[in-house]
């Protein structure tokens, strides 16, 4: 089928009928997404939400939009889930407590290094012992994800596929285009094994068990790496991310 004729068909279609045709592309993206996660997250859930969206995109869908609408679908699908899950604040305060001392004593390390700072040296700052540490980045990243996408506020479902009616004002915008800049400064400043990672993770796509078995080594140690990376970017984007990083 042509994209056009595509276009006209989902035109043509009823709320309900293109709901129940498209039904199924709800349940990838959410499979897709429940793996890069963290344990806890019900897929039955993330269905329920996406197909909330999927109806409201239905609704609202318009082939001169100029995308198709499983395009259009698919990005509010995606964007209604990852809301809601950020939305689903569910991390005990103890996480926090972890997080702000991991990414606190990797700036202390860091600045008084100048080098990268390593798994030791942050247990030492800690005072715990390195398997402490490891448990420690382990649970603040199992329990709250930071991704990425967080750090563009135009990506939830509420955001334009079309991108002629922009979501942000013009220092909103500016801001955004600066954060984005400075993480790309930061992921490329990386130690190269948790650069390899995050690129993997982020641009790639691939969950953490798909990470090890392209590496070589086993899911909780890829968690730890990427763990590691994490704390690592807050801590050096401490100014960008203080104001969204918990009570």
């Amino acid at each position: 089928m042509s994209t056009a004729s595509a276009y006209a068909t989902a035109s043509q279609l009823q709320p309900e009928e293109l709901v129940e045709r498209y039904a199924p592309l709800v349940k990838r993206i959410a499979s897709h997404l429940l793996g890069r996660l963290p344990d806890g997250v019900e897929l039955e859930d993330m269905v329920q939400t996406g197909l909330i969206a999927l109806l409201d995109a239905a609704r609202q869908y318009s082939a001169a939009r100029g995308a198709s609408f499983e395009t259009y679908a698919s990005i509010r699908v995606r964007g209604a889930m990852l809301d809601e899950f950020r939305n689903t604040d569910w991390a005990p305060r103890s996480v926090y407590r972890k997080q702000r001392q991991l990414t606190a004593a990797v700036r202390a390390v860091e600045n008084r290094t100048g080098a990268h700072a390593s798994p030791r040296d942050v247990a030492a700052e800690l005072g715990v012992p390195l398997e402490e540490y490891f448990r420690m980045v382990t649970a603040t990243t199992t329990q709250r994800m930071f991704s990425l996408e967080d750090a563009n506020p135009d990506q939830g479902s509420d955001a334009d596929p079309d991108g002629d009616q922009p979501s942000l004002d013009p220092a909103a915008e500016l801001e955004s285009e600066e954060f984005h800049a400075a993480m790309t400064a930061a992921i490329g400043e990386l130690p190269e094994r948790e650069a390899l990672v995050m690129s993997l993770y982020y641009d790639e796509e691939l969950n953490l068990k798909e990470i090890g078995e392209v590496l070589g080594v086993s899911e909780s140690r890829i968690c730890q790496i990427h763990g590691q990376a994490l704390v690592r970017l807050r801590a050096r984007l401490q100014d960008w991310v203080a104001t969204g990083a918990g009570a």
